[in-house]
């Protein structure tokens, strides 16, 4: 993928967000944002899968840890969703080991519950 397509993916990404939390506002679950962001997605054509299993690999070994993604967009984008008061740094080590064991290049941490969507979106590179 070029990162011209990394950075239209992305664009649409924070529009779709923009769209969910103008229709819904702040102070919901996650998990309904969730719901939310995946319909958008599907209604502008988007692929996108939520809650994806990545395994745990140590030197070739599968461990028995898995971790879930939230949102995984064209297979290339990962979105860690958050409906927090305030961003602790741990959700941010959170999307960066998502990045790293998925190998992926792109990851947004968005926080829906915020009075402006603007400032609960977040964006982070992995050998971008």
């Amino acid at each position: 993928m070029t990162k011209e397509e990394y950075e239209n993916i992305a664009t649409e990404i924070v529009d779709a967000c923009f769209s969910v939390h103008k229709a819904m506002g702040p102070g919901l679950l996650e998990s309904v944002y969730e719901l939310c962001l995946m319909k958008e997605f599907e209604l502008r054509g988007i692929e996108a899968v939520n809650q994806v299993t990545i395994p745990l690999f140590y030197k070739g070994y599968e461990l028995s840890k898995e971790f879930k993604i939230d949102i995984l967009v064209e297979n290339e984008i990962v979105i860690e969703l958050k409906a927090v008061e305030t961003i602790l740094p741990v959700f941010t080590a959170q999307l960066i080991s998502y990045l790293k064991l998925s190998e992926k290049k792109m990851g947004f941490l968005i926080n829906f519950n915020v009075p402006l969507i603007k400032n609960g979106i977040n964006r982070y590179v992995n050998n971008y």
